[in-house]
């Protein structure tokens, strides 16, 4: 539980599952992960070793404001070169 002078709210607890039942349905319990973004804790003989988390959703970036070197491009170059030459 969260609470705040304004604001309380629940957090939903990871389910345990054991290590065995883990390794057995571990394809399906990821899928589960990815859809719903629940999580699980792993335990092995009732202590816990692991969260299965989901990943935060990835979203596109943009490589506005990544050039490092600016020049002008259109401007000649002093190189001499064919384009016919391999």
């Amino acid at each position: 539980m969260v609470m705040n002078a304004r604001l309380m709210t629940m957090k939903a607890k990871d389910k345990p599952i054991a290590a065995g039942e883990f390794k057995a349905k571990c394809l399906g319990l990821l899928d589960e992960v990815a859809m719903r973004g629940r999580s699980f804790v792993v335990t092995k003989r009732g202590r816990p070793v692991a969260r299965v988390v989901p990943l935060p959703k990835a979203t596109a970036s943009s490589l506005q404001g990544t050039l490092l070197h600016e020049e002008d491009l259109l401007e000649p170059i002093d190189v001499r070169w064919d384009a016919a030459e391999p």
